[in-house]
This record gives structure tokens, sequence and C-alpha cells, in this order.
């Protein structure tokens, strides 16, 4: 059976690292926006960017994980 490339699993990783950080930035975005009782249209804007940045920053440290445990 041909094992996976390292890319392969970077990328894995990066792509449950996101899919993980997005749910639970857009989960805390809410909790936020509703905390704060943000206005209207802007309560998406908030919600987004938190749920861009979690997404983000799991996603780098999960890469960055897979590839020093892969090597």
């Amino acid at each position: 059976m041909k094992r996976d490339s390292l890319l392969n699993r970077v990328a894995a990783g990066a792509a449950v690292g996101g899919a993980i950080g997005g749910a639970v930035g857009a989960v805390y975005g809410t909790y936020d926006a509703i905390r704060y009782k943000v206005p209207g249209a802007l309560k998406i804007r908030h919600i987004g960017q938190a749920t861009i940045g979690s997404a983000a920053v799991f996603s780098l440290f999960l890469a960055a994980g897979t590839l020093i445990r892969s090597h």
C-alpha cells in the first residue's frame, strides 16, 4: 500500500484544522456578538472575523503538528 506524501498529510492536517477551527470560531463569534450586543449587520462581520481567524490559527497549528509528527 502506497504511503501518502508529506505534503498530502500536511494539507489534510490543515484542512481538518480549518474545519474544526471554523466551527469553534463560529460558535465563539456568535456568543461574543450576543454578549456584547453587536448591532444589526455588524453581527455577521463579527462572526465572520472570529470564524476566519480561528480557522486560520487552528489550521496553521494542526498543519505544523502534522509536519512535526510525520517527519
